[in-house]
């Protein structure tokens, strides 16, 4: 994770730096993609406030404590973040479980319904596309075993098709500008 960290009203430490930046690589097992962190460590008084703010893909967390004691008041802020981030990913993969479950049935329902035409040799097949990353499309493809998926890329909002190749890597098809 990138981490920039900034004192007001205090000296620069490079022990209270590198404690906060050793802190928040921990919290990359939570993230899918890389983040930034910028933390700002202040005194006011006889309060030592510690803010940080996590940006990265799709995700912006912020949390601020204040003690007498800057260390602790660093943890406190990291055991906000890191309920937040818990909090994120669980929905995240709620709502992919959620869109698996609704893929499987659409897709059980689809092979069995009557919409499948005939053209001679070809078998044409309507399907339901929704938009979603590269990354979940993997997962989806992975889930329903199928040779080749196709969806809407949320980044690009055009439609990709992600299928298998023959030495069992993945290969994406996507329309050129």
């Amino acid at each position: 994770m990138q981490t920039s960290v900034t004192f007001k009203n205090i000296d620069p430490s490079d022990n209270l730096a590198d404690y906060v930046s050793h802190k928040l690589d921990k919290f990359d097992k939570f993230l899918d993609n890389p983040a930034e962190a910028n933390v700002v460590l202040s005194v006011e008084k006889f309060r030592h406030i510690a803010e940080i703010n996590i940006t990265g893909d799709r995700l912006n967390i912020y949390g601020k404590e204040e003690t007498a004691d800057m260390y602790s008041a660093i943890d406190m802020v990291l055991d906000k973040l890191e309920k937040q981030l818990k909090k994120n990913k669980d929905k995240i993969k709620e709502k992919r479980s959620s869109a698996k479950s609704r893929m499987k049935e659409s897709m059980q329902e689809s092979s069995m319904s009557t919409d499948i035409e005939s053209h001679g040799q070809v078998m044409v097949e309507p399907i339901d596309y929704k938009p979603m990353d590269v990354e979940e499309a993997i997962l989806q493809m992975d889930l329903l075993e199928n040779q080749f998926f196709v969806f809407t890329n949320a980044r690009t909002e055009r439609v990709n098709v992600l299928y298998r190749r023959k030495d069992g890597n993945l290969g994406l098809i996507q329309p050129s500008n």
